[in-house]
């Protein structure tokens, strides 16, 4: 296993919880690189968590990736090490690794971390990132097996969030806001592709629909193509189709919050 650790949670950066998680593994895997992906993840939103890992995933190395997003640390909740391509994640089984999973090539295998000689001592029902997950991490990367971490389990039973979707209709395609950045920026499911499909090219006007209102955007390739101040549609470094505005908040200028409803078409 290669000596690099990754590090998603929303614990903010205003406390001392980030720092106590680098510690424990500094003091077990002490030539480990730790990345750290984002602490800014909004309190308890596994989705957006989740959306945050998959996409930076295919850009971190081979390693032990942790994810963080728990609101339901002890509770039934299982913790879970799961074998990706050359990855391994760990953290809740609530959803949040599973669309890096899938981004990584599917899991080939999975265990259930119970092995608490691989913990602190004592574990604080509340901080299983700095008990559990965090020491667990550093072992694995000083070369335990990921089958010591606890008994294997079936992968039907790991939790996975539904995928975001996108859909080509009646010369439309509809998907989701699937996250909102610190910018303001809205993300959408629909890939560049499936705009493409519709023939719309980077410099037409697209059609938008949020419920019962109807724009038109200029479909740009950044935001910056438009005066501040201007909405614009343009392909985001993920791939996928994203609203904005030029020096400004889209998702506040639109009031579209994570799972709205849009719908996008070509304009004459």
């Amino acid at each position: 296993m290669s000596p690099v650790i990754s590090l998603l949670t929303d614990y903010g950066l205003e406390d001392g919880y980030v720092a106590a998680c680098h510690g424990v593994m500094a003091r077990i895997a002490p030539q480990a690189r730790v990345i750290d992906v984002c602490h800014l993840v909004p309190s308890g939103d596994v989705r957006r968590g989740a959306a945050i890992l998959a996409q930076t995933i295919p850009y971190l190395p081979a390693g032990v990736h942790v994810g963080i997003v728990d609101p339901g640390t002890g509770g039934a909740r299982r913790a879970v090490a799961v074998e990706a391509g050359d990855r391994i994640f760990i953290g809740p089984d609530n959803g949040l690794l599973s669309w890096a999973i899938g981004a990584s090539g599917g899991a080939l295998a999975a265990y259930e971390i119970t092995n608490s000689e691989l913990f602190l001592s004592p574990v604080s029902p509340t901080f299983h990132g700095r008990d559990v997950f965090s020491p667990v991490a550093a072992h694995l990367c000083m070369g335990r097996k990921l089958a010591e971490v606890g008994p294997e389990m079936s992968l039907e039973r790991l939790v996975s969030l539904p995928s975001p979707t996108s859909h080509l209709r009646e010369g439309a395609v509809e998907g989701e806001v699937v996250s909102v950045d610190r910018y303001g920026n809205t993300q959408l499911s629909i890939p560049a592709g499936d705009l493409a499909a519709l023939g719309v090219r980077v410099g037409d006007t697209v059609g938008v629909r949020l419920g019962r209102r109807q724009l038109a955007l200029p479909f740009r390739e950044s935001f910056s193509a438009v005066p501040p101040g201007d909405l614009v549609a343009f392909t985001d470094s993920a791939g996928l189709i994203a609203l904005a505005v030029n020096s400004g908040d889209a998702a506040q200028r639109l009031g579209l919050p994570p799972g709205a409803h849009v719908r996008l078409s070509a304009l004459p």
